[in-house]
């Protein structure tokens, strides 16, 4: 048992080693260029995200604890494919012929009938099938129930979203455990050893059968299609497509960080994508270790590191050859704000990342007969994971919650809210013993501060009157942005209401989803790292359109945004 849960882990090594040398040729290619090789590239790194995806489950169902956020998994290149017999090694490289064949070599059939390896494997369909072998004999020794006795709420299963071709199999037992494998290695090498075909449909193409990883490989070589009734022996004779292996950006092959000067922009640039890219291996640390809803804002999350690949890819090395390359270097934890808990980070485009156990609760608005706005009901306690995803492009079909969608349309997550403290923008109200300052870009036109006949600015002049400075006081308690805040004196602390720390997933009066309200002082990260002032109170955008993202400014009432 714990042999084979060892294996396992070194499968999770050995199908996470393949996707740097995928991504780095991918991104290499010029914008325009060679349309079939680059579907062809990612189509397959997503499906080494499946491959992934479902070794965690077969280790997950046998009792073990995947390890994903390692530096095991990123060893740097070139070096060895993990586990392997090395007989080739893994390099970082620019789409070319050269790469091309490499890739070739990673996807590289078994034998039909050759003999399994446990390690020092030649081919990973080798390995594979002595990992298959040892379910069979270990479920015949021990029986089914002994061998599956992990948790299956650790499952991973297709209701989440995934994108690409094949299916995720959750599981439970030798039959479901057989099919899993069966996915990986035709996926890889073609159906039973023998076929290009992998029984899937083009993720690009739905009409077109897919061909096995090994054979799209080689169309790119031969720049021509398979077709029913090819075999493996022979050439593809289908249909002929461009491969331009010039329109390449000259990406130093091998990059490291330490290439590029510390303290230099490319070497902040590339010390950002590796602690990003960590920050990925995170999300699917915690995924497969029982918060199974975090898949799709890990895959989004992969997904919006393109950009940032392709402006390094981009950038000029300094050698006056070469552009920068991706290196793919572990960060460890302590050096990245993602696995810091009690926080709430911004993805790139992507979801809000929130760690650390963070209560999440409903809450209605409540309002008078005339609409005006009188105090907040919390109406549910939401059962939620230690770290969870909240919806940010206001697309979900899991509202509050991420479910991948953000990466299907292109949402553009741009943060344009003003990152300086917001005593540097503040209008000061003088009073009777009090000081009301109000800074409107936070303000969110929830309406709290405006009483029956008059705003609060107007109000001032008469806070002589205690009880008039006690409504003043209440107005501003109730602001779930904290526009407005209050001291007893011009250079007294603002006196801020004892909230939770807890986010509320707030609704507006006829039914309209309004913003997450974050109370208690929780940090929110935006997606560059930078930590936003802490507040007492922050209003964060989820219907996708506030002009001040990540902050909310009102516009879900002007596109009447509603959560079914």
């Amino acid at each position: 048992m714990e042999a084979l849960r060892q294996r396992l882990q070194w499968a999770i090594e050995v199908e996470h080693g393949t996707i740097p040398p995928y991504l780095c040729a991918l991104y290499s290619i010029k914008e325009g260029s060679n349309r079939e090789a680059r579907e062809v590239i990612q189509s397959v790194f997503v499906e080494e995200m499946l491959h992934l995806t479902l070794v965690a489950n077969l280790l997950n169902a046998i009792g073990g604890a995947p390890l994903i956020d390692s530096p095991d998994l990123l060893p740097g290149y070139p070096s060895p494919l993990p586990h392997s017999g090395g007989a080739f090694e893994l390099s970082l490289q620019k789409f070319s012929p050269q790469a091309v064949e490499l890739f070739m070599k990673i996807e590289m059939p078994a034998e039909h009938g050759g003999s399994s390896q446990g390690d020092a494997f030649a081919t990973i369909g080798q390995f594979y099938e002595a990992i298959g072998e040892a379910f069979e004999r270990l479920s015949e020794r021990l029986g089914e129930r002994a061998l599956f006795s992990g948790d299956p709420a650790r499952q991973i299963d297709d209701t989440l979203y995934y994108g690409g071709s094949g299916r995720i199999i959750p599981v439970v037992d030798l039959a479901s455990a057989r099919a899993a494998l069966a996915e990986i290695v035709e996926q890889g090498e073609g159906l039973q050893h023998q076929a290009i075909w992998d029984g899937d449909r083009d993720m690009f193409h739905p009409r077109r059968d897919e061909v096995a990883h090994y054979f799209r490989f080689s169309e790119i070589m031969q720049a021509r299609r398979f077709r029913r009734g090819d075999t493996p022996r022979l050439k593809p004779t289908g249909r002929r497509f461009a491969v331009d292996w010039d329109a390449v950006h000259n990406v130093r092959p091998n990059s490291r960080s330490a290439d590029y000067p510390l303290g230099s922009e490319t070497r902040a640039a590339v010390d950002e994508f590796n602690r990003l890219y960590c920050g990925v291996l995170h999300l699917l640390h915690e995924c497969f270790n029982g918060s199974p809803t975090l898949l799709p804002v890990a895959t989004g999350a992969m997904y919006a590191l393109k950009q940032q690949a392709i402006e390094l890819t981009r950038r000029p090395s300094g050698d006056g050859v070469t552009t920068v390359g991706l290196s793919f270097e572990y960060v460890p934890p302590e050096q990245r704000l993602h696995a810091s808990p009690g926080r709430i980070i911004v993805l790139r485009d992507g979801p809000y990342l929130v760690s650390g156990d963070v209560v999440l609760v409903r809450k209605r608005k409540l309002v008078s007969e005339t609409v005006d706005a009188l105090a907040w009901r919390k109406t549910a306690v939401l059962e939620t994971e230690e770290t969870y995803a909240l919806c940010r492009c206001g697309q979900s079909k899991s509202k509050p919650f991420c479910d991948g969608t953000h990466a299907r349309i292109g949402f553009d997550g741009g943060e344009t809210a003003d990152p300086r403290d917001t005593a540097e923008r503040q209008a000061v109200h003088a009073g009777e013993e009090i000081v009301v300052r109000r800074d409107l870009s936070l303000c969110i036109h929830a309406a709290f501060c405006v009483g029956h006949t008059r705003s609060i600015p107007a109000m001032m002049a008469d806070t002589g009157d205690s009880d008039m400075r006690a409504h003043v006081m209440a107005l501003i308690d109730r602001c779930p942005s904290g526009s407005y805040t209050y001291s007893l004196d011009e250079h007294g602390e603002d006196i801020e209401p004892d909230l939770p720390v807890a986010i509320a997933v707030t609704t507006e009066e006829d039914e309209l989803a309004g913003a997450l309200w974050v109370t208690g002082g929780i940090p929110v990260v935006r997606s560059d790292g930078t930590l936003m002032q802490t507040r007492n109170r922050v209003t964060l955008c989820r219907c996708g359109h506030s002009r001040n993202k990540p902050l909310c400014d009102g516009t879900h009432r002007l596109i009447a945004f509603r959560e079914p």
